[in-house]
């Protein structure tokens, strides 16, 4: 039997010590097998989940999505304690550290008028800290493993922060006309290998992302929830044309292109 008590309501340190009891000798097989890689997957699907959460606006679920977030940080400081390197105080205590050095305005005599003002000081002692003397130092160290749309966003903001920026929304939106010429041109080009080319039309289409990326910016709009709006809207629409040929004793496997072209049409009008 393990050494855990039982207790009617639990916090953060009953957890820390929970964990430590699960990847004990006497605790789970699985749970002392895990290593920061084994578990780095399981870190970024409950941060999808947390989100998902928050668009629902579902407290019940949000609690506990945080919690499973804040259990992958206790698994993962563990796992680090084991080997000696560093534990979950030395998170907790990096963290406030951290939050001091980068409020000025809140814990020294720096005064700022609003939340944008609190945003530049903040980025101004990161870039300190980080040693980042170009602009190419901060895009390199925005992290790779960030959706692709997300990183586009944030290095372009780090661009337009040197004034390397369109003045308003119609130069980003004539830049992304632009793109999709280019992309026509390369699939029309006959002047390439096949590998060659699929290279070329790769390419141009991840220009045409990155742009539309720049649009959305302008406007203040987040592109991967405007893309998995867009997802969402397209499965609502499929649904609707499924049951257009149900009603009809079709299958849409037996239908032409064009056949399911109109239904989509109605779809589009329906929703």
């Amino acid at each position: 039997m393990v050494n855990f008590v039982s207790k009617s309501s639990y916090n953060v340190s009953d957890l820390v010590n929970l964990m430590k009891v699960l990847r004990s000798p006497e605790g789970c097989p699985w749970d002392r097998e895990q290593t920061h890689e084994s578990i780095r997957r399981n870190m970024l699907e409950e941060a999808y989940e947390v989100a998902e959460a928050i668009d629902e606006k579902n407290d019940s679920l949000l609690l506990e999505e945080l919690g499973d977030i804040l259990m992958q940080v206790v698994f993962h400081a563990d796992i680090a304690e084991s080997s000696g390197r560093f534990d979950f105080d030395e998170i907790a205590d990096a963290t406030c550290k951290k939050l001091i050095r980068r409020h000025p305005h809140v814990f020294g005599d720096v005064r700022v008028k609003d939340g944008g003002e609190s945003l530049l000081v903040w980025d101004d002692i990161k870039r300190q800290e980080k040693n980042h003397e170009t602009t190419t130092d901060a895009m390199n160290s925005v992290a790779q493993s960030l959706p692709a749309l997300w990183r586009a966003e944030k290095i372009q903001a780090k661009a337009a922060k040197v004034g390397f920026d369109w003045p308003d929304f119609s130069g980003a939106l004539s830049s992304l006309r632009s793109e999709v010429q280019e992309l026509d041109e390369a699939i029309a080009s006959d002047n390439n290998a096949a590998a060659d080319k699929e290279s070329y039309i790769e390419e141009e289409l991840g220009d045409i992302l990155f742009s539309a990326v720049n649009v959305a910016r302008f406007f203040g709009i987040d592109p991967e929830h405007a893309l998995s709006s867009a997802t969402h809207k397209f499965i609502s629409r499929f649904h609707c044309i499924e049951q257009m040929a149900k009603k009809a004793c079709r299958e849409l496997s037996d239908m032409t292109l064009d056949e399911m072209e109109e239904l989509y049409k109605i779809a589009k009008l329906e929703k």
